[in-house]
């Protein structure tokens, strides 16, 4: 879908430390055959104290003054995550929204795995192409994973999951980069490959594994072959959409908001998938932060704000996915260098 007057005003991250992935190989908890394979050299890990609604916040904290909207422009707060946010069985999205923007705001929670910050940010843009002239619409992804219940160096081959959360503020007035195109496409028959052996009445508190759901899938089907053939081919034409709304393709993009995954997996993606050359991506940021679940693309996004690396007249190519399996994709057209490049961003390596 092509958009009018949709922009991107402020982009915000909150990332905790940086763990090396060395250190994780030499305690025992990363693989070393699978650490030469990623080539990744450190993940972000919160302390035990900060959940990931409070990071949300400070994620949010940073855009919205960024965007230079006031609370009373904002009409929408969606927060989005795909693992615990501290409290079962309460909102998240609220506290987020009373504590970043205030009580009044509609707060909005979006499950949809890790293409949830993206696709987010294609329902604001619906919303926002028939609200009032200077009307903002927040988005926050937020997550932490860790030990018991959530293996961070293994839970899943080729990913290893890093902590943090990330914000982005759009508007329907003005900004930095107008949002020129979005695409989703799904295909929810490939749920089954992480669904794994089944249903349970309630939780049970078992440690989770993608690695072991996956393989009951292939245990179940003899190869992944068929499914990842069709998942290529959802990726594919959400691209392939995105960018012909666009009026352009993978050679007028100058850079690629990539999923962080380790080398083995990025490689196949970049070069099989997208078609683009590594240099021209987020990889640099993504195997220094790790998987940070659906805040990759809105941090990734952040990355390049915060380090100049966008010249007004870029096109920049933001590509999400989600187990399940649905794809988000979006071109940006940078319209104007961000004011805060370079600042490295309030609260960038400090926890609230």
């Amino acid at each position: 879908m092509r958009w009018q007057n949709i922009y991107v005003s402020g982009t915000g991250a909150w990332l905790p430390p940086a763990v090396s992935a060395r250190s994780a190989v030499d305690s025992g908890e990363y693989d070393p055959e699978q650490f030469e394979a990623d080539g990744l050299l450190s993940v972000r890990v919160a302390p035990d104290d900060v959940a990931p609604p409070e990071m949300a916040v400070e994620a949010a904290t940073t855009a919205l003054k960024r965007s230079g909207a006031s609370p009373e422009d904002v009409a929408l707060l969606v927060h989005s995550y795909i693992y615990f946010q501290g409290i079962d069985g309460w909102p998240a999205a609220s506290y987020v929204a009373n504590h970043a923007v205030g009580p009044r705001v509609t707060a909005l929670e979006l499950k949809q795995e890790c293409n949830a910050g993206l696709v987010g940010m294609e329902l604001a843009a619906h919303r926002l192409a028939s609200a009032e002239p200077g009307t903002s619409a927040v988005l926050t992804t937020a997550d932490r994973f860790g030990a018991p219940l959530m293996r961070r160096w293994r839970q899943e081959q080729g990913i290893v999951y890093g902590d943090g959360a990330a914000a982005l503020v759009l508007n329907n007035q003005g900004g930095f980069a107008r949002l020129v195109s979005t695409a989703t496409v799904s295909d929810n028959s490939l749920e089954a490959v992480v669904r794994g052996r089944g249903f349970e009445p309630l939780p049970n508190g078992e440690q989770q594994s993608l690695a072991e759901r996956v393989g009951h899938y292939v245990q179940q089907h003899g190869t992944l072959r068929e499914a990842t053939e069709r998942l290529i081919a959802v990726v594919g034409e959400a691209i392939d959409t995105a960018l012909a709304d666009a009026g352009t393709d993978r050679q007028g993009v100058a850079w690629t908001v990539i999923p962080a995954t380790g080398r083995s997996k990025m490689e196949w993606q970049v070069q099989k998938m997208l078609g683009v050359s590594e240099e021209r991506t987020t990889w640099e940021f993504a195997r220094r932060a790790g998987h940070l679940g659906a805040a990759d693309q809105f941090a990734g996004l952040n990355d390049l704000a915060e380090t100049g690396s966008l010249r007004p007249g870029d096109k920049v190519l933001l590509v999400g996915s989600g187990s399940g399996f649905t794809c988000t994709c979006a071109v940006l057209e940078i319209l104007a260098e961000p004011e805060w490049r370079a600042a490295g961003g309030p609260g960038a390596e400090v926890g609230p």
